[in-house]
């Protein structure tokens, strides 16, 4: 489909799951990434797996996922379903010798997690997290920044404002998404829940941002404001790299959707402003130089982060390259810092990411 000049070697992605995500994300990127191909999708609701593969058009498309592993050519798998099942799904991809990038967040628990990574470390798969904002240009050239001009970090300020008129913007950004009746779902509401389904659900985005940018998290000690139908966390993080960080995390704002950044280190400091993703417009940063005293920022140019996730993962199978997005260890890390925050809101003291157990 389309005019995208395609590689010459592609990786074969099968997609499970064609509900919202894959809709709004994962079809478009596997159609425009130079180095993917969209081969399979696999969903267990007859009429949208009938409604997505007329749409996308892959090679073939699958009622099971066990009809999906069995097919030898498929190389990799995008896992594109609810929370509660992204830890059971990896487990049967990578045990059938197929490699995977799974939505965030990695899983719901601590343990189910470290099962996973136990599986992984035996396997020759790759597990990438879909961790997006890692490849928002802007960010990334902070975190590049960071390495290797700034020095030492002092302090890293990151927030992530959802906002109360989001979906009024998603609305007109993104197709209207085909519903099944039949679509498998988790047992219950898994949004009944608001705190827990806030912090899985935006608050893996500003945990993973604030490690990416300022290295591992050791403790937090967050406080939750819930007035108005609104929720705020406020987070006190220590890095193990000695650095001090605060977290925002405020759903829902009534202003503008935003994600941001503070950065401060000895030689020099860095911030950023992003916008929603779905317009695909980089991250607005400027990055400060002891140095040379001047501030610095990219283009942006293509800021399609589901893309050049996908792009990054397919190179690293493919050419054997280092991964640059989330790990397994990333994901890990993650979901102890999102337990960590709210076990910190039920005690009122810090809580070490080492100590947790169990879930959000």
């Amino acid at each position: 489909m389309g005019n995208v000049n395609k590689d010459e070697r592609l990786l074969r992605d099968g997609v499970l799951g064609g509900g919202p995500i894959a809709q709004f994300a994962h079809f478009d990127a596997c159609h425009k990434a130079h180095n993917i191909e969209l081969y399979a999708i696999c969903d267990l609701a007859p009429d949208l797996l009938a409604r997505m593969t007329a749409v996308h058009q892959p090679r073939v498309a699958y009622p099971q996922l066990d009809d999906l592993l069995a097919d030898p050519l498929v190389d990799a798998v995008i896992v594109a379903t609810a929370d509660q099942f992204h830890v059971p799904l990896c487990q049967k991809v990578i045990a059938a010798g197929k490699h995977v990038l799974v939505e965030k967040p990695l899983g719901v628990t601590v343990e189910e997690c470290e099962a996973l990574r136990t599986q992984v470390s035996h396997s020759r798969q790759i597990l990438q997290i879909g961790n997006m904002w890692r490849f928002d240009p802007g960010t990334a050239f902070v975190q590049k920044f960071i390495a290797g001009e700034m020095g030492p970090l002092h302090a890293l300020k990151a927030w992530y404002y959802d906002s109360t008129y989001r979906y009024r913007m998603t609305d007109n950004l993104q197709p209207i998404p085909v519903i099944s009746a039949t679509a498998r779902k988790p047992g219950g509401d898994p949004k009944a829940d608001r705190r827990k389904y806030y912090v899985l659900t935006h608050g893996s985005h500003l945990v993973d941002t604030a490690r990416f940018l300022g290295g591992e998290i050791t403790s937090v000690r967050a406080r939750l404001s819930e007035r108005f139908g609104a929720y705020c966390w406020f987070i006190s993080v220590e890095y193990a790299n000695g650095g001090l960080g605060h977290l925002d995390l405020n759903i829902a704002v009534r202003g503008d959707f935003e994600v941001g950044f503070q950065v401060f280190g000895e030689k020099g400091s860095a911030r950023g402003r992003g916008y929603l993703p779905w317009y695909h417009k980089t991250t607005d940063v400027e990055c400060f130089s002891n140095e040379t005293g001047q501030f610095t920022r990219p283009l942006g140019e293509d800021a399609h982060m589901y893309k050049r996730q996908l792009e990054a993962f397919a190179e690293t199978i493919l050419h054997d390259t280092p991964q640059r997005g989330a790990t397994i260890d990333d994901g890990i890390a993650a979901v102890r810092a999102m337990v960590a925050i709210a076990r910190s809101v039920e005690t009122d003291e810090a809580v070490r990411l080492a100590d947790v157990t169990g879930g959000v």
